[in-house]
């Protein structure tokens, strides 16, 4: 086995005194791990931070086995971990793909998305400028796997007007007048996620708390939930600036 590509830095964990496995998102082959060898070291430490784009070269001799894995520095997300709100979404979000993504099958439509939000992350100075990427890019994965979410009809009438909720049991969207009595049971679904533009922070965390219900709920239960404390901590900063 033999790729290389540049690839995002998803998840990294020492392995040995030395050397670490580092789990990387592909363009074309998905999310793949690799033995990265003085990986715990000095040197190399800045190169395997979560975000950072690598070219990466993975060797093996079958399959089977875990890779090698050789990298270097593309480009560095490294300044964005000074700043608590962008560190956040930078360890939510490759979190997620490293958790909830299958080793070695292709997401084509994941990797340039991966790659948007970290971008919007990196050119926006606040989260209501890359919120929505962030949570379409949820909603993306969502999809990719298998419990992608109907946010274009009511489930009630059929209808394209006036979309107003989320029904938490089918994922569906409802109309105002047709989820009105069933306000309190439904999500809100934020004007935003459908016709773009900028959200306000009471979207924002709107939008996050109905992407992290269907997170939770199909992809992130079990062992696997572990991962929805890096999000709790990028939801409570965003609903501090809300309420600040």
């Amino acid at each position: 086995m033999h790729i290389e590509a540049t690839a995002i830095v998803c998840a990294v964990r020492a392995h040995g005194e030395h050397g670490a496995v580092a789990r990387l998102l592909t363009p074309e082959d998905g999310l793949q791990p690799g033995y990265v060898r003085g990986g715990h070291s000095r040197r190399l430490r800045p190169v395997l931070l979560p975000g950072n784009l690598v070219a990466a070269d993975f060797r093996a001799r079958s399959e089977e086995q875990l890779a090698g894995l050789t990298v270097e520095l593309v480009h560095s997300r490294a300044g964005l971990f000074a700043e608590p709100l962008p560190a956040a979404a930078i360890e939510w979000v490759t979190a997620l793909t490293a958790t909830a993504l299958p080793e070695g099958l292709a997401f084509p439509r994941l990797y340039p998305a991966l790659d948007g939000v970290l971008a919007a992350i990196e050119a926006a100075p606040s989260a209501r400028g890359w919120a929505g990427a962030l949570v379409r890019y949820e909603l993306l994965l969502l999809s990719e796997l298998g419990f992608g979410l109907d946010l274009a009809t009511c489930v009630a009438t059929g209808g394209t007007e006036d979309l107003a909720w989320v029904s938490p049991r089918s994922g569906q969207a409802v109309s105002r007048a047709a989820g009105e009595p069933y306000a309190a049971k439904l999500l809100p679904l934020p004007h935003f996620l459908l016709h773009g533009g900028e959200a306000g922070w009471a979207e924002v965390s709107d939008a996050l708390r109905l992407t992290g219900y269907f997170l939770e709920r199909d992809l992130l239960s079990g062992p696997r939930g572990s991962v929805l404390d890096a999000r709790e901590r990028l939801v409570m900063r965003v609903r501090r600036l809300a309420e600040g």
